[in-house]
């Protein structure tokens, strides 16, 4: 690619980032769990039938391992969030791949305006 180029893609990377609504990192689950109360369905010795299922967030943030339940009726938008949150990791992973291309050409036409 061509230093125009790289900056032309880099422009289109800014306005795609700028258009991202609401973003969460993570990954959904679906979990059933066994509750505390004796004698409960779920903790029937022949044919246990836990409870669920439930929908699990699950992400990292800042070193810190988190999970949450999240309700039907959210289920939908944390969807979204999620889709969101990988479109923004890619579009910054191609910015900084361009932006280290971009960097490396510059120095190129800098040492080849030098030697002459």
């Amino acid at each position: 690619m061509t230093i125009d180029q790289i900056e032309k893609r880099i422009g289109k990377i800014k306005t795609e980032l700028a258009e991202i609504q609401d973003m969460r990192p993570g990954s959904l689950s679906r979990q059933y769990n066994v509750c505390g109360v004796k004698g409960c369905r779920c903790k029937d010795a022949i044919a246990p039938n836990k409870h669920g299922p439930y929908t699990q967030l699950s992400y990292v943030h800042q070193g810190k391992s988190t999970t949450r339940f999240i309700r039907p009726h959210q289920v939908r938008a944390v969807r979204s969030q999620l889709a969101a949150y990988k479109r923004f990791r890619k579009l910054t992973q191609e910015w900084v791949h361009l932006a280290i291309e971009h960097a490396q050409l510059k120095l190129e036409l800098t040492r080849n305006d030098a030697s002459k």
